[in-house]
C-alpha cells in the first residue's frame, strides 16, 4: 500500500505535553525556541549552524507540513499542554515503510532541558509509532560525541547497535565523526 493512503492521527497526547503535526503559523514559536537553544543546539543540529531567519523557518515548518501529509516524513512538534508554549520536535524519518523502520529524531528548547519532557515525548512517539503505525523496528543515530542524546537512547531502552567511525563530519564540518546507532525492534 501506498503510504500517502495510510490513515493515522497526526497528534497525540501525554500526561504534560500535546504532541502534533506541524502546522502553518509554528515557525515564530519554533524560530524563538531555536534563538534561545543556538548554543546547545549548534554543535549537533544542521539546522542551528548559523541561526536561520523567521522566515525561513516558517517556510520549513510548512514544508513538514506537506510532508507530514505525504508521509514522507511524520515531523511532529511538542507544546506544553498547560502553558501552550513550543517545547521542541520530534518525528519519525528516513522511513522504510515496507520494512516498518523508522528513524527518530528530536531536539527541544533550552528552556525545557532536565524537566523530562523529551523523555515523555519520546515514549508518547514510540507508543505512537508501534500503535498506529506497526513500526517494527525504531533506531536513533547520533555523533557518538553527544552524550546526552546516548544517555537519551538508553534511558529509553534502545541498544547501542553499532558504531559506524567516520561516518560523518562533525557540525562545523571540521573534523571526522563516530556515528552511534541505537535501536528498539518489536
Amino acid at each position: 500500500m501506498n503510504p500517502i493512503l495510510l490513515d493515522f492521527p497526526d497528534s497525540f497526547e501525554t500526561p504534560r505535553l500535546f504532541v502534533r503535526a506541524p502546522r502553518a503559523g509554528d515557525g515564530a514559536a519554533v524560530h524563538d525556541a531555536i534563538r534561545k537553544s543556538l548554543p546547545e543546539l549548534k554543535p549537533w543540529m544542521q539546522f542551528a549552524r548559523e541561526m536561520p531567519e523567521e522566515e525561513h523557518v516558517e517556510i520549513n515548518v510548512r514544508q513538514a507540513q506537506a510532508d507530514f501529509i505525504l508521509r514522507n516524513d511524520l515531523r511532529m512538534h511538542i507544546f506544553h499542554k498547560e502553558t501552550g508554549k513550543f517545547v521542541g520536535s520530534t518525528g519519525l524519518h528516513r522511513m522504510n515503510w515496507q520494512a516498518k523502520r523508522f528513524e527518530i529524531g528530536y531536539w527541544r528548547s533550552s528552556e525545557f532541558a532536565g524537566q523530562g519532557y523529551m523523555t515523555e515525548a519520546l515514549n508518547g512517539l514510540i507508543d505512537f509509532a508501534r500503535g498506529h503505525i506497526k513500526a517494527k523496528r525504531l533506531e536513533i543515530c547520533c555523533d557518538s560525541m553527544n552524550t546526552k542524546s546516548r544517555k537519551m537512547a538508553e534511558r529509553l531502552g534502545f541498544q547501542l547497535e553499532a558504531v559506524l567511525q567516520s561516518d560523518d563530519l562533525s557540525n562545523d564540518l571540521s573534523e571526522h565523526r563516530d556515528t552511534c546507532m541505537y535501536s528498539r525492534i518489536f
